[in-house]
């Protein structure tokens, strides 16, 4: 999974880019630590995540997430945030999931995991349905991370 980090915070993108580097199923493209830096990324990369600092600063964090899904329309967004109330507005403004940062780092990974099983449930619906990668229908439902 291509994952692409976006937190004004160096010392919090250092941190989430080595867990991530330790899986073997997730690569970072890059890191961002603005909203200009981030949609020139997304622009450049598609990749499969955003990993989406609530309070990235250089726009309004609600309507980022319309202006990556502009520049790259399969992308999830997992919105991450010190403020656990930052949740609601994350998934009202369309985020696939969302991470306090105070939650521990499997939760996290569960969140990136989920976003990328729920866009390969996506496009196998479009073929033969969630059985192509062995579950029975109905048991995708329960894997939205929120």
């Amino acid at each position: 999974m291509r994952v692409l980090l976006a937190d004004e915070r160096a010392k919090v993108r250092s941190a989430v880019r080595l867990l991530l580097e330790e899986q073997t199923d997730m690569d970072v493209l890059g890191e961002a630590m603005d909203a200009t830096g981030l949609l020139d990324w997304i622009s450049a990369t598609c990749p499969d995540v955003v990993l989406l600092d609530w309070e990235l600063p250089g726009a309004e964090a609600a309507n980022l997430v319309s202006d990556i899904r502009s520049g790259c329309s399969g992308v999830r967004v997992v919105a991450l945030s010190g403020l656990p109330e930052a949740r609601h507005q994350a998934l009202r403004a369309g985020a696939d999931g969302f991470v306090s940062k105070g939650d521990p780092p499997e939760r996290l990974l569960q969140a990136i995991r989920g976003c990328g099983l729920t866009a390969r449930l996506e496009g196998a619906q479009d073929a033969d349905g969630p059985e192509v990668l062995g579950l029975a229908r109905g048991e995708a439902e329960g894997l939205f991370i929120g």
